[in-house]
């Protein structure tokens, strides 16, 4: 009789557990707070209180690169913005998101590249958000972040095509369904708010993996001398 040591179900990397605690945790205390559980009256106001103190504001970075002033209570919201969130919604689809896509990339590249990826990805955004477009708008949530990892799976499926010879458009399909379900919601509900930090996100960790996966960057070099 054969024994199997093994468990059928593989379990989280612990960045990826320890990664969506982050995400997680803060909304608990929202929820609770705004359910009357815990904080009194004043609670149901910590959520915005949160984003005012914690999300990325481009004015608020353009006035520090203005006056060559560096605050450390709003320097850190480049790397705090992407755990604060707008809604439980927004959550729900960030833990999956991260979830599901940082067990995979975490499995083929390694465990650190999941938690290097969604803040990379989220701080990079942010930032090419703030030099691209003129916008006001605070960017804060996972999103970017979560859109970072399927940037990542898309570099691996990716990889994975370049390596079989294969259509590499394929890789980017699931980005693709993703853009179209964006368009879709924006042409019903006429907001596009919060969608360019996302794509950008996608770029970000797309582009990242190529510092993080092993041989990322030796496999980029023998594609573009393919290419030639």
């Amino acid at each position: 009789m054969s024994h199997y040591d093994e468990s059928p179900v593989n379990p989280l990397p612990l960045s990826v557990m320890l990664l969506a605690l982050l995400i997680v945790l803060p909304e608990l205390a929202f929820q609770a707070g705004e359910n009357g559980l815990i904080g009194g009256p004043a609670a149901i106001g910590w959520r915005a209180d949160a984003v005012e103190r914690f999300a990325f504001f481009p004015d608020v970075l353009s006035q520090m690169v203005d006056r060559n002033l560096w605050p450390p209570e709003h320097l850190m919201r480049i790397v705090t913005h992407p755990f604060v969130h707008p809604s439980f919604m927004s959550v729900v689809f960030a833990l999956v998101f991260t979830l599901a896509l940082g067990k995979m990339v975490g499995e083929a590249m390694s465990e650190w590249a999941v938690p290097a990826v969604f803040l990379g990805s989220s701080i990079l955004a942010s930032l090419l958000y703030w030099l691209i477009f003129n916008d006001p708008f605070p960017v804060f949530g996972g999103l970017p972040g979560a859109y970072g990892l399927i940037g990542a799976y898309t570099f691996l499926l990716w990889l994975r095509q370049v390596a079989a010879g294969g259509p590499q458009r394929q890789a980017f399909t699931l980005i693709a369904l993703l853009m179209g379900i964006h368009v879709v919601f924006a042409l019903i509900y006429g907001s596009t708010t919060g969608v360019a930090p996302r794509i950008l996100g996608f770029f970000a960790g797309f582009g990242l993996s190529f510092l993080v996966v092993p041989g990322g960057v030796g496999r980029l070099m023998e594609f573009l001398r393919a290419r030639r």
